[in-house]
């Protein structure tokens, strides 16, 4: 058994597939996933596990270049875009680079997710708890 890091297989195996500049979405219980794009569904019951969680699980995997959230998250969920933003700039920290930041509206944010590679849905159920991440290369 695995020491750390994601025990989901298909989750781990869809992360070893991503290769420069795909993108993929960690999504919120109620963002509609296009027919045809695969779905890792890690809801359980809403709240859990949250976005956040699953965020710092695969930030923790993964070198990014990118990330694109809806613009309407900083004035209807503050708390949650201001935790996202921390992380964001840990991130920065982290990997001794910036991290493309893009906003966009919530009906655009949802025109992107037909390209992405995969979904994963949480059960949060804070308002846009939507992110877009790119993924960068270690080098």
């Amino acid at each position: 058994m695995k020491r750390r890091g994601l025990l989901n297989a298909p989750l781990a195996t869809l992360i070893a597939e991503l290769g420069h500049t795909d993108t993929f979405v960690i999504a919120d219980a109620g963002l509609p996933i296009p027919p045809g794009v695969p779905r890792v569904d890690l809801a359980l019951r809403p709240g859990l596990p949250g976005f956040l969680e699953v965020f710092d699980a695969l930030a923790d995997e993964l070198c990014l270049e990118g990330v694109t959230l809806a613009s309407e998250l900083r004035e209807a969920s503050p708390d949650l875009h201001d935790r996202l933003a921390v992380r964001l700039d840990a991130l920065d920290v982290r990997d001794k680079t910036t991290l493309a930041r893009t906003r966009v509206a919530h009906e655009a944010f949802k025109r992107l997710l037909p390209e992405a590679r995969f979904v994963v849905r949480t059960g949060e159920c804070t308002p846009y708890a939507n992110v877009v991440l790119r993924s960068g290369v270690p080098f």
